[in-house]
């Protein structure tokens, strides 16, 4: 019996051990199985984003040539000139403003504060609720047509993720917001005129909202929103976005201008191109498509104008 007694406490402690070491070897196995499955291409893949219920994160797009085909204000001003807001001569001194910023690719103050003026004395004296309502039909007219569907598809993937999408430009800031609730996004920063008891002073309140600015105020809205920019994304197609690009985590290079793309490039950026000409990419010439709308825009004006006469 004393054998026994010996044996007894051995078999309990043998048995626990037993336990031990088979939870060690199946968890062991599992780790391997699931080691297994990922191959060395998945293991190089690229995570997944964006990220599913990450509510930290948020996406900004810039609009002009990143979301849309050309620029919004030129579209809002080709819809107001068919609504005999301003004559023929205005439209062509608009769009040649617009081409010519367009090409060139760089900013000149004197040349872009008189872009400003001239668009801010065509909505002088008009009441705010006007103007928004002639953007929801400008937008059928001019911009539905235009936007570009890998960029949507990126902003519904985000949309789809539980995060919150904004536009980011220069545009006035109702256009802007008119653009955003047609797509379903969730709103847009853009530039801001002065109103005063509902009715456009021909004055903007700062500046526009353009390169630097647009940083700020997608850092201003990620701290009043809580929002992580170390995982938010932003989308443009021009070099006076890296600003705003430099912000987040995730930056992207959407059909970009030469020297956007240089940029990112040398960074490891992602870039996507949904321009159907790459000679226009080859070249540097930023936005073709929207070059030619302000061309072609200009054309029909005049010639609207001329059957008119």
């Amino acid at each position: 019996m004393a054998a026994l007694g010996w044996l007894t406490p051995r078999r309990r402690s043998a048995t626990a051990r037993s336990v031990l070491a088979g939870e060690a070897s199946a968890e062991a196995a599992r780790k391997s199985s699931q080691e297994a499955q990922v191959t060395p291409q998945a293991a190089d893949r690229e995570p997944e984003f964006p990220v599913i219920g990450d509510d930290k994160a948020a996406a900004f797009f810039d609009l002009d040539n990143t979301v849309m085909q050309g620029a919004a204000l030129f579209h809002f001003g080709r819809g107001l000139y068919k609504r005999k807001f301003f004559e023929t001569r205005d439209l062509a001194k608009f769009a040649w403003q617009q081409a010519w910023f367009r090409l060139a690719g760089v900013e000149d103050p004197e040349h872009m504060q008189d872009a400003r003026d001239s668009a801010l004395s065509i909505v002088k004296g008009h009441r705010v609720a006007e103007l928004e309502s002639i953007g929801e039909e400008i937008y059928d007219e001019y911009m539905a047509d235009r936007i570009w569907p890998g960029t949507r598809a990126l902003a519904q993937a985000h949309l789809d993720a539980g995060q919150k999408v904004w536009l980011v430009t220069a545009a006035p800031v109702e256009i802007a917001q008119v653009i955003a609730r047609r797509l379903g996004l969730t709103g847009a920063l853009g530039t801001v005129a002065e109103s005063v008891d509902g009715i456009y002073t021909g004055k903007l309140v700062g500046e526009p909202l353009h390169g630097p600015a647009k940083a700020e105020a997608v850092r201003a809205l990620a701290a009043a929103e809580g929002l992580d920019l170390s995982r938010c994304a932003a989308y443009s197609d021009s070099h006076n976005d890296i600003p705003m690009l430099s912000l987040v985590g995730h930056p992207y290079a959407i059909n970009p201008d030469a020297k956007l793309r240089k940029h990112a490039r040398e960074k490891d950026w992602r870039l996507r191109d949904y321009r159907t000409g790459r000679k226009a990419a080859k070249v540097g010439i930023p936005a073709a498509a929207g070059v030619g709308a302000v061309a072609g825009g200009t054309a029909a004006a005049i010639a609207l104008s001329r059957r008119r006469r």
